[in-house]
């Protein structure tokens, strides 16, 4: 009698090992709920993953479950087993989590013996995905009016600054300064050659006059005095 006692006081003191987590999802993204079993001890096992917590027997609200190896339901083709299972691992990822996947969910492996199953429930709970900052360009120079680019170039500037040709390019300062000399270079030049040219004109003139015009005004000087010298008998 106090054999039979001693058993089933073993069997109802024996308890299957249980462990509770938290995991965060985030709506659209693929989230992974851990679980894990000794596969070197026990060899590969059946298994079971449902929503809420693990009941006495199997799963509640089933959405995956394992014989041997290989599935043998699966509620959504969003659920899937990502990791080795055949070294223990077969936590369950939800593809695309959405607002109604949060919640509690269990897992269950069927370890061989009287209430040693393992079980292992998860929390999920699930978050809006943050908000990615869109890039933005520094494009102040490119939305710049013309008006405004040919006014900044009437001011005082730096070299280096963007200012507008008369041809309404886009140029820098020091380019319309360098242009600005080249221009009184050449307006230099074209006034000393025409000043040049002016002088050579008059010289070439004043040497090209006839040499006799002065004899012949003489001559005509001296014919002049004899005329006008009075003649006395």
């Amino acid at each position: 009698m106090r054999g039979l006692c001693a058993f089933f006081l073993s069997i109802l003191t024996q308890v299957s090992s249980e462990t509770l987590s938290g995991v965060i999802g985030l709506v659209g993204h693929n989230v992974t709920l851990p679980c894990r079993y000794d596969t070197q001890t026990y060899g590969v096992l059946s298994f079971c993953w449902g929503r809420e917590q693990v009941p006495r027997f199997k799963c509640s609200d089933t959405v995956l479950s394992s014989q041997d190896g290989a599935v043998e339901f699966r509620q959504s083709s969003r659920y899937q087993l990502l990791g080795r299972e055949a070294e223990g691992d077969i936590s369950l990822t939800i593809l695309d989590a959405e607002w109604s996947d949060g919640g509690v969910y269990g897992c269950r492996v069927e370890i061989p013996g009287w209430f040693n199953d393992h079980k292992v429930h998860t929390n999920l709970i699930m978050e809006e995905a943050p908000t990615e900052q869109p890039v933005t360009t520094d494009l102040t120079l490119a939305t710049t009016g013309i008006d405004e680019i040919r006014t900044s170039a009437s001011e005082n500037v730096e070299v280096g600054d963007p200012v507008m040709d008369k041809f309404g390019s886009l140029k820098t300062m020091g380019d319309f300064m360098a242009s600005l000399e080249v221009g009184n270079i050449a307006r230099t030049g074209a006034i000393f050659f025409s000043t040049i040219i002016i002088i050579l004109f008059f010289i070439f003139r004043r040497r090209l006059q006839p040499v006799g015009r002065p004899q012949h005004l003489n001559k005509l000087a001296v014919e002049n005095t004899y005329e006008s010298v009075p003649m006395h008998g």
